[in-house]
């Protein structure tokens, strides 16, 4: 088969690669669309920490081209979304379905191979199927997944007033998930003007371009002095993980879903804020819950389904799968701003 494989840091090629092997319990799924993740571009040009040659791609969709004779839940031609996390199943935090923060888990597309490929090997635990969704929207059912662990794990309430820091394509999936709960009130911060346009065709009502002012002035300003009642933090800035302390009422509660790629250091007030204002602050890491793969994932497939969420809007970018160098050079050189880049075998 052909693939993206990474030889090594910053050196991705469309390649030939041996076709995956189909075990009892598996299933060989023909890649129909693939997502970069935000996560992938710092991995792939500058930090890959797995083993190598690598085939990177986490979010995936496409079609059942082979199963395992164990197999039941799936037939051959079913069009599926992968989900690329494989828990230990055996684990202290497994054996509570903290299925997230399992200790020795797999992952396709960094520990196992991933999607940038014509095909993957995918345990038949770890497929869903899609019915009428298309693949590209599909493939984007991973992150939106990850966006409402965090939404349901921060429990808003009608009425919050809530600030997405980050307004790229995970700011922009909360701030869907915000809509669909019910939440009206919703400030995007971003330094991009055509992100911020995005987030406020998908709901955010109150666009900050903090390249034009400071958001945590104006965010005050907003809410008479206050603050607001939740901050999501989606850029994985050390400037916006510092401004959502700033900005976040007392009482109020803040979620980190950003990576953060370096060092953090707070100032004296971002800290005392989260004592002398009692915050709630709290990570969310992958998508997942108990029964595996979790509700977070279900109610993804639910609201892409029936169109309350969209998706199509928010790709940027479509490549082939042989152009896969070009695409880490565009982002690179960051030749083009982008949103969501889909990649297609």
């Amino acid at each position: 088969m052909k693939a993206a494989v990474l030889y090594k840091v910053n050196d991705i090629r469309y390649a030939d690669f041996p076709d995956p092997i189909c075990g009892e319990n598996d299933v060989i799924v023909k890649v129909k669309a693939a997502g970069i993740c935000g996560s992938d571009p710092p991995r792939i040009l500058k930090n890959w920490r797995y083993s190598l040659p690598a085939i990177p791609g986490h979010e995936f969709s496409g079609i059942i081209a082979e199963k395992g004779k164990n197999v039941n839940n799936v037939g051959l031609g079913d069009p599926v979304v992968a989900i690329p996390f494989i828990p230990c199943y055996k684990c202290e935090n497994c054996l509570k379905g903290n299925y997230s923060l399992c200790d020795n888990y797999d992952m396709l597309g960094s520990k196992s191979y991933g999607g940038f490929a014509e095909y993957v090997k995918v345990p038949s635990t770890n497929v869903l199927k899609i019915d009428s969704i298309d693949f590209e929207s599909a493939a984007m059912i991973e992150p939106l997944a990850v966006a409402l662990h965090g939404v349901l794990g921060i429990r808003p309430i009608i009425g919050d007033t809530v600030a997405i820091i980050g307004a790229g394509t995970l700011g922009q999936l909360v701030i869907q998930w915000l809509k669909v709960g019910g939440i009206n009130d919703i400030i995007a911060v971003d330094i991009s003007e055509k992100k911020l346009k995005e987030a406020e065709k998908l709901g955010a009502t109150i666009c900050i371009n903090a390249k034009e002012k400071d958001p945590i002035e104006e965010i005050m300003k907003i809410t008479d002095n206050q603050g607001v009642d939740i901050a999501f933090e989606c850029a994985g800035s050390p400037i916006t993980q510092e401004q959502c302390l700033l900005i976040t009422k007392k009482k109020g509660k803040v979620a980190y879903l950003g990576i953060a790629y370096s060092d953090i250091h707070f100032s004296e007030k971002s800290f005392e804020n989260i004592f002398r204002k009692e915050l709630t602050v709290k990570g969310f890491w992958n998508s997942y819950s108990a029964p595996f793969p979790g509700q977070e994932w279900y109610k993804s497939i639910q609201y892409v389904r029936n169109k309350s969420i969209k998706l199509n809007e928010m790709i940027s970018h479509r490549f082939k799968l042989s152009e896969i160098r070009e695409v880490f050079d565009m982002i690179a050189q960051k030749k083009e701003e982008y949103n969501k880049i889909i990649i297609i075998p």
